[in-house]
């Protein structure tokens, strides 16, 4: 089998998935960064990337960026008509629950604000853990989450995921040449992420 190619400087020009959203992590302002963690849920979940787009739109379309402004949307609204709308026809109602309980989290125990989050951490390890207690989030969303989060935050330093290693390999792209908490790291990161269908054929389906 021939290997996969692709051109190591396009992957290190990918466009990040919050910068496709429109969404500033740069800017480290609350109201960027919840937005992230809501399109890092939707990314989580077990829904198409498309999927995930189009939903994280459609709350965008009806003004529920906040974590006040969804709780007071409830669940209902969320199921119908957001949910519908992004095209959910399974966990809609799961995704919509999760989402009101880490926006109800988010404001009792850090006052509505990502950044304290950030600065009650110990270090890496337990910022790790503490978006781990939001419900639904586990180690593939908190990835998503800090892995573009890394050039701007001090202890957001998650490992990158086995396949973004396998794939680094199978293409001879050395993860060490940049820094990883840089944004060229994190460029490098989306575009093997990004690509992974193409590199990575499927199985073939065994005959039943």
């Amino acid at each position: 089998m021939s290997q996969p190619t692709l051109d190591e400087a396009a992957l290190r020009r990918t466009e990040l998935y919050s910068e496709e959203l429109g969404i500033d992590l740069a800017s480290n302002a609350d109201p960027e960064l919840f937005k992230w963690l809501l399109a890092s849920v939707l990314f989580g979940a077990r829904i198409s990337e498309t999927l995930a787009k189009r939903t994280y739109r459609t709350f965008e379309r009806h003004h529920l960026l906040t974590p006040k402004r969804i709780l007071g949307a409830g669940w209902d609204y969320l199921v119908d008509p957001i949910m519908r709308e992004g095209g959910y026809v399974r966990y809609d109602g799961k995704t919509s629950h999760e989402i009101l309980s880490n926006c109800r989290m988010l404001l009792t125990e850090y006052g509505g604000s990502l950044t304290r989050l950030h600065a009650l951490a110990r270090d890496s390890v337990d910022l790790e853990a503490r978006l781990d207690c939001f419900l639904g989030v586990g180690p593939i969303t908190v990835n998503i989450f800090l892995r573009e989060l890394r050039p701007y935050w001090a202890k957001a330093d998650p490992e990158p995921l086995p396949g973004v290693k396998t794939l680094a390999r199978r293409l001879r792209i050395d993860l060490h040449d940049d820094p990883r908490k840089s944004i060229a790291f994190a460029r490098l990161e989306a575009g093997l992420i990004r690509h992974r269908k193409i590199l990575v054929p499927r199985r073939p389906r065994q005959s039943r």
